[in-house]
């Protein structure tokens, strides 16, 4: 945090975010005497994901302004930013990534299992979650540096299909990791994780935040009607 209170910009937590994760699946799986297949697997899928959010975030955050997430709460916290910001930004970060772990530290204290088809499938889930995230993050990034796209929409690519493919994208992939941890031998209470995940993404950190702000931009209204909020869909027709 104190990095954030000194430069006067809390958007540095999202550079964490990723990061975080794979410092915490290296612990675990350099901390665990003999670790099974799936929990290297869950390790190294991990550590693509998070060192790729890390750089994508680093990469379109420095020399930036403060979000406008974090700007708003900061101006709506006043003189009880710092304290606010350390508990509901920090801590709550910290907690909800301790939460989404769940799956690596279920299948860290498994009995090795022999590998067998849920290992397959998280690995194919994870891999269709990975492309919708980096290629939904690619397309947009494409879509912003093009001086004629200002003040409009991305409603092209894999945003013809869902309007937000880069959370659908992560949200998939921690399922992906869950069905991993099954592999392993893992206990259903895994499933925290990639219920959390997309919860917070559905109604609480992404969606609502971002729909809020595509909402002032015109076209919206065709756009929302023709195109999938989360998952995947082929674009609604006009009706004659």
């Amino acid at each position: 945090m104190d990095a954030g209170t000194v430069i006067k910009n809390n958007s540095i937590v999202d550079t964490g975010w990723g990061i975080g994760f794979v410092i915490v699946a290296w612990f675990l799986l350099t901390s665990t005497p003999t670790p099974s297949i799936p929990l290297i697997a869950m390790t190294f899928l991990v550590s693509i994901w998070g060192l790729r959010l890390f750089y994508h975030i680093l990469k379109r955050n420095v020399g930036k302004p403060e979000d406008f997430r974090y700007a708003s709460w900061r101006k709506e916290w006043g003189n009880w930013v710092i304290p606010r910001a350390f508990f509901q930004v920090y801590m709550l970060q910290g907690f909800f990534m301790f939460v989404i772990s769940a799956p690596l530290l279920l299948a860290r204290d498994t009995n090795i299992a022999p590998i067998n088809a849920l290992l397959y499938i998280g690995i194919l889930v994870w891999l269709i979650g990975f492309i919708f995230e980096a290629v939904g993050d690619h397309q947009l990034k494409v879509f912003i540096q093009n001086p004629d796209s200002r003040g409009k929409l991305m409603m092209t690519g894999l945003w013809a299909y869902t309007r937000h493919p880069n959370y659908f994208g992560e949200a998939t992939m921690w399922w992906g990791i869950f069905l991993i941890s099954l592999s392993a031998g893992a206990s259903l209470l895994a499933i925290v994780s990639p219920l959390t995940i997309t919860l917070l993404l559905l109604f609480v950190s992404g969606v609502p935040l971002l729909e809020a702000s595509m909402k002032k931009k015109p076209g919206y209204e065709e756009y929302a009607r023709k195109t999938s909020v989360f998952v995947p869909w082929f674009p609604k027709k006009e009706k004659n």
